[in-house]
Formats: structure tokens, C-alpha cells, sequence
């Protein structure tokens, strides 16, 4: 469901006050550790598995995820050639919660943007929002998991491994996340969400050991990317170490995301969030803005400025609540039905919320700029990303200039320049190298 937001222009006194800054562009260097041989890898990984032929004739299942991961493709057909060699028959199942509109065609969707289909894969990709109930938890909690995963021979569990957008614990965002949301399926899903974010470190083992009680985990198969959006780490696993590795790569994760080398910002504009990008769009890792308590000192931002939503996202505009101003044309690009689907799903109905949003990008950045406290409106200090993924290259106002300069993890690559706007107020970007 789509709405056609009215036109709206603010009246704001003081806005003669505000001016926008000349830009700089600059370079973020962060650790550049990565696999260039994912084939290979993946191949060194399996080999290193114990009694391969326990496999054969198996009808094993792998997990295939929402969350934008490079060479997803390559690293699931790279284990599928491997496990057609050791004479298995694997097929994949979309393992996304409620993503892709909670249905089955819409995750299947979802993953033909990854290059996940039956014709690339080889092997068959089974979606459906069936489950198969397992048991329950203590506290009363069903565990759901996916009717063909239930019925396969084994899983092979692949996730990425990350800092989650609401969690702080041993384990965040990762392999047993997936049996717990991915493989619930929207039923599941919101199941267990109902307890909250704050009780799923201790929960995702729990699930865990339901799957592990039933005998239905094959290996697994931890993917951690680096601050430039690289597979710096690809881990397969045995069965029983899976959570153990969770909890390993996630401290693997936190040191490798990226940041803002700045702490101190007064509006920060981001190009585009999304769904392929962060659970909550943005990642609040980054920008400091999450619907729960634990992120509060990582970014002293005052107002953040949202410009669009991602092709991947399939106009799921999770993530824009957290954003104080944006534009009427995305938010007329989102389907709310689907992304309040999504909301209602995580309980946190705060994250359905819709931010101002002004017509222009120029009018909105101005906006964001003259409802700053307490700055010099003449003289704002602005950072200006395409996403959260993608902090290597970004812009800064010239006014950062002097913390910056000898900064061994900044390069300028700019003079000052005024940023581009076209003849109808909205930015003229480009994040060529």
C-alpha cells in the first residue's frame, strides 16, 4: 500500500540565517583484510569438515538470507558444487523472518536480487511460510522452523555474522538469529519477538539447542564483511561449535564495521537506507539512532536527513523513523503495508513512525539545519554518506578540515566545493572514486 503524501512547505522563521556549507570529500581508511578467493575458500573450509560421506544421499537445506551480503551467490553455489561432489542433494530455502512482505513469492523475489534462483543455483529453492512447531522454550515460547528445512536431512546454517541494530550481548545478529527469526518464518518471528529485544542473547542458545535436540543442523557457516562491504572472513563450522563461532565472529564484526572518524555532527544526510543494508535501514552502529537503549555513544548527532530508499529493498522503509527529516517522494516510494508488516513483526511499533519530510532535498537539508541548538547556523558542521554500508568515501563540510588534517585514518581528496543541487532542489550526487 502506497500513499500520496500532499505537498508541504514549512514557513520557519530564521531560515535568511541558514547557509549550507562547501563540501570536502574524503577517504575513511579502515582495515582492508579480505578473501579474494571465495571459491577457493569455501572449498579449503568444507574440506576441513569431518566424514564428508555422512552426507551422501542427503537431502540437506541451506539457509539463504535478506541481508545484503557480497557474493551471497558465489559463496551458497560454491558450497552446493561441493556438497553435489560428497554426493548430497541440497536445495535452499529463503530464511528471512517476515522480510519480502511475508509471503513466499516475495521472499522468493528477494533472492532472485541476490542471483539466487533455481537456474543459477542448480539445486531447487523451496519458499513457503509453513512451519513445523520443534518444541518450546521455558518461558513458554514456541520454536517454529521452516516446513522444508524441518523435513530435510540437515541445515546448513549461513548467516552473517554482525552487530545487531537493537541488541547488545553475547550474541547479536548471526547463525543462531537465523534459527531463531530466519528459519521461524513470520509466524516464528514474531513469536519470539514478543519478549523483546533485551532477552534474545539469552534466548538464541535456547533455540539452539531445540535444533540441536532434534538432530537437524548439518554445519554451519559464519560470513563477517569488512568496513568496505568485503567477505573478510568465511567460517564453516561442525554442528556443535556453531554457537561458539557465533559468539567469536560477532567480536570478529564489531571491530571490523565501519564508523564516522567525526563524533561530533550536526545534520547528517544519508542517500539511502534499506533493508539489504541494515535491519533498521541505517545501521545504528554507525549513526547512534536505534529503538533501543546501547548505542547512545557512538555518534553525537543532531539531526539526520534521509534522501531514499533502496532498489533491494523492494520498498520496505524500515528504518525511516529513525530519521528526522526526508523527502515526500520517498516516502511516497514506500509500501507501508509491507513495512509496517515488518514493524509490527520486531513489537517495536515506534519504528513505524514517519519522520517531516519537506519537498526538496534543499528545503529538508535546510530545515534539519536551522532547528540544530545551539550551532552557528552559518557555519553547520555536516557529513554526508550514500549509506551505511558505504562510509569509505563520504563528504564532510570544510569546517572539519582542522581535526582531520593528520589524521593517519583520513585522506582529503577534495578542495571545498558547493554542494550541487539541480534546478528543482535535489542534490546531484556521485560517489565515483
Amino acid at each position: 500500500m502506497y500513499i500520496n503524501f500532499p505537498e508541504i512547505h514549512i514557513p520557519m522563521q530564521g531560515m535568511e540565517d541558514v547557509r549550507i556549507p562547501r563540501m570536502v570529500k574524503v577517504k575513511q581508511l579502515y582495515d582492508p583484510k579480505r578473501i579474494d578467493d571465495i571459491a577457493g575458500h569455501v572449498r579449503a573450509q568444507m574440506d576441513a569438515l569431518r566424514d564428508h560421506e555422512q552426507y551422501r544421499g542427503k537431502k540437506l537445506c541451506i539457509t539463504a538470507g535478506s541481508r545484503g551480503i557480497p557474493h551471497l551467490d558465489l559463496i551458497i553455489r560454491s558450497i552446493i558444487d561441493v556438497l553435489k561432489e560428497w554426493g548430497a542433494e541440497p536445495f535452499i530455502v529463503p530464511a528471512m523472518g517476515s522480510h519480502g512482505g511475508a509471503t513466499a513469492e516475495g521472499q522468493l523475489e528477494v533472492l532472485e536480487t541476490y542471483n539466487i534462483t533455481e537456474e543459477t543455483m542448480g539445486v531447487p529453492v523451496k519458499s513457503c511460510m509453513d512451519v513445523v512447531q520443534l518444541g518450546t522454550l521455558d518461558d513458554g515460547t514456541p520454536v517454529y522452523c521452516d516446513k522444508f528445512a524441518a523435513e530435510s536431512d540437515g541445515v546448513i546454517l549461513l548467516n552473517k555474522v554482525k552487530p545487531h541494530t537493537d541488541v547488545r550481548g553475547k550474541y547479536e545478529s548471526g547463525m543462531l538469529k537465523m534459527l531463531a527469526i530466519g528459519l521461524a518464518k513470520h509466524k516464528g518471528a514474531s513469536m519470539f519477538h514478543m519478549k523483546g529485544f533485551a532477552a534474545f542473547p539469552s534466548r538464541f542458545p535456547q533455540i539452539y539447542d531445540v535444533f540441536m535436540q532434534h538432530n537437524l543442523l548439518a554445519f554451519g557457516c559464519g560470513i563477517v564483511q569488512n568496513a568496505y562491504d568485503d567477505i573478510s572472513y568465511i567460517e564453516i563450522m561442525e554442528k556443535e561449535q556453531i554457537a561458539e563461532k557465533d559468539a567469536e565472529l560477532l567480536v570478529i564484526a564489531k571491530k571490523s564495521i565501519a564508523n564516522l572518524k567525526m563524533k561530533d555532527v550536526d545534520v547528517l544526510i544519508v542517500d539511502q537506507i534499506g533493508k539489504n543494508i541494515s535491519g533498521n535501514g541505517t545501521d545504528p552502529n554507525v549513526t547512534g539512532r536505534s529503538n533501543s537503549p546501547g548505542f547512545e555513544d557512538i555518534l553525537n548527532m543532531k539531526k539526520m536527513f534521509v534522501r531514499g530508499i533502496t532498489e533491494e529493498t523492494h520498498h520496505n522503509g524500515c528504518g525511516i523513523a529513525a530519521a528526522d527529516m526526508t523527502t515526500r517522494r520517498t516516502l511516497n516510494d514506500i509500501d507501508f503495508e509491507m513495512t509496517w508488516t515488518n514493524v509490527a513483526t520486531s513489537t517495536m511499533l515506534i519504528g513505524g513512525k514517519i519522520p517531516m519530510y519537506a519537498e526538496t532535498d534543499e528545503e529538508a537539508l535546510r530545515l534539519c539545519i536551522r532547528t540544530c541548538n545551539g550551532i552557528d547556523l552559518s557555519n553547520p558542521h555536516i557529513v554526508h554518506i550514500r549509506d551505511t554500508l558505504s562510509c569509505e568515501y563520504i563528504e564532510v563540510s570544510e569546517n572539519y578540515l582542522p581535526e582531520l588534517r593528520g589524521n593517519p585514518e583520513i585522506e582529503i581528496l577534495s578542495e571545498p566545493f558547493d554542494m550541487p543541487f539541480d534546478k528543482d532542489g535535489f542534490m546531484i550526487t556521485s560517489w565515483e572514486n
